[in-house]
């Protein structure tokens, strides 16, 4: 080759060709997923923390809120020195706590997350709370002569609705007045005088879980028939066959 020609060949050959990958094909999804995780756990080291809601008058405190959800989480009351622990305690802290199975930490988790939001049980939107006993009276109103409406209204104990202000006075949801003075709703407890009470209750918040029938889907079929069979036998020995 001339010499005049080397030059030429050399800088072909020496050039970056942008149409090659600079990384390995192969480890490309790998060194993808491991970026992927890296960035996630940038994200939530740099997240800042869920906002601590503040306490209700129904819920003044963790025993009450544990006692509410049910499921047993009363009993780890004791392992949440603040309010403040029982809503920042991420699911691992949560587990070296001792709060097992998993499932009760994601129950927790997942009513911590529908308080910030405000979504509570009975009770949850009441505003005069004395120790856990709240009451509830009939306040009615005429539009007319032959026209009556009546509301469940929450009152101070010992109070009635007439002696509360207009701005006071507290119309709490899922409590309805029935016939001329009863009040219904869920947890709802006559009283004496007129009216209900409404207390704070093991599992009154609580999400009940389904149970299993017959050992549930996977084994249904095989529980009905060793059940039909020890059915069939039985029959037979009460009349004779054996």
């Amino acid at each position: 080759m001339k010499p005049s020609r080397i030059q030429p060949a050399l800088g072909l050959l020496f050039r970056p060709c942008s149409n090659v990958p600079l990384t390995n094909p192969i480890a490309t999804p790998a060194l993808r997923a491991l970026s992927t995780s890296a960035t996630r756990q940038a994200n939530k080291t740099n997240s800042a923390p869920p906002a601590v809601p503040s306490p209700i008058p129904f819920v003044p405190n963790v025993e009450t809120f544990l006692t509410l959800i049910g499921r047993g989480l009363k009993s780890h009351a004791s392992k949440f020195p603040s309010w403040e622990s029982l809503f920042s305690l991420n699911s691992d802290q949560l587990r070296e706590l001792g709060l097992e199975p998993p499932r009760s930490r994601r129950y927790l988790l997942r009513w911590r997350d529908k308080f910030r939001s405000g979504q509570f049980g009975p009770g949850g939107d009441l505003r005069y709370v004395d120790n856990g006993v709240a009451e509830l009276k009939v306040r009615e109103v005429a539009k007319s002569p032959t026209k009556h409406i009546r509301h469940a209204v929450n009152v101070p104990i010992g109070k009635n609705p007439e002696d509360l202000a207009a701005e006071d006075l507290v119309f709490p949801k899922g409590f309805r007045v029935r016939g001329t003075n009863t009040i219904v709703g869920p947890y709802a407890l006559p009283i004496k005088g007129g009216g209900v009470r409404l207390q704070v209750t093991e599992g009154m918040w609580e999400d009940k879980r389904g149970h299993k029938v017959d050992g549930g889907e996977r084994r249904r079929a095989e529980v009905r028939f060793k059940r039909g069979v020890a059915e069939r036998k039985a029959r037979r020995e009460a009349q004779g066959y054996y």
